[in-house]
């Protein structure tokens, strides 16, 4: 596969570097993206990790597939120009056990891939992609989240508690669209676990028991801080890749 130069790339330490698939759009305008290279600097720096990440436009990823790497991340951005490259790349991560972390647009594509692969909902849809489409599973927000702050409840028991260390966090968003909560039923019964809410009960956070690491958050853990100390769900992601790399 023909993929853009390495982000980054350091002295192993591991018996090989950990190669993670940014799997986005990659614009200047979308602030997560400019904070990735810095995050990825922090990561080597001060959690010690060997990482070589590339960016994978979403045409490509639908086209040639992201298998052969150990982490694969789906980056905010959407409308993505491929919707199909997005559910791709989260279907590759949760069919192969390979570390997923989905932020925000890659929330929204990992419940949408679930819902159509795993719960037969094989016409659900974003509303961002497909307005007209009669199952709308991802619906724009009553009240935009760009340039939001809100509180995250974490249920016990979960990766998202386990790493955040606390009950409750304060986490920034930059979205417009969200989960249809009529579909969490259904979606829990087929096993994707809701792991954070907002304080009205809506879901923030999903993962899949049983999963290596599979976690999808709607809120933007790459806007935490100053970008110098990477978030524990990001720290989590990168340690995850790197324990593949280490026993592959």
């Amino acid at each position: 596969m023909t993929t853009a130069p390495p982000v980054m790339g350091q002295e192993a330490h591991t018996a090989r570097p950990a190669r993670i698939a940014l799997v986005g759009d990659r614009s200047p305008n979308v602030r997560s993206h400019t904070r990735i290279p810095d995050l990825l600097d922090a990561l080597r720096e001060r959690e010690h990790l060997d990482l070589e990440a590339y960016w994978i436009p979403t045409e490509e990823a639908a086209a040639e597939g992201v298998d052969g790497f150990d982490g694969i991340w789906v980056l905010p951005g959407s409308p993505y120009r491929s919707e199909a490259g997005a559910l791709r790349a989260v279907r590759t991560a949760r069919e192969g056990s390979i570390p997923f972390l989905g932020t925000c647009g890659g929330f929204q594509h990992a419940v949408l891939e679930f819902a159509r692969n795993v719960c037969g909902l094989t016409d659900a849809a974003h509303a961002e992609n497909d307005p007209a489409a009669e199952r709308q599973l991802i619906v724009p927000l009553a009240c935009s989240l760009v340039g939001h702050e809100g509180a995250v409840r974490l249920e016990p028991d979960t990766l998202a508690r386990e790493l955040l260390g606390t009950e409750r966090s304060l986490e920034r968003y930059h979205c417009s669209y969200a989960l249809v909560e009529d579909y969490l039923e259904t979606l829990r019964g087929h096993g994707l676990r809701f792991s954070g809410t907002d304080d009205e009960g809506a879901a923030r956070v999903a993962e899949l028991p049983g999963h290596p690491f599979f976690l999808a958050t709607l809120f933007q853990p790459e806007l935490a801080g100053d970008g110098t100390r990477p978030h524990p769900v990001i720290r989590g992601f990168a340690a995850a890749a790197a324990r593949v790399a280490a026993h592959s």
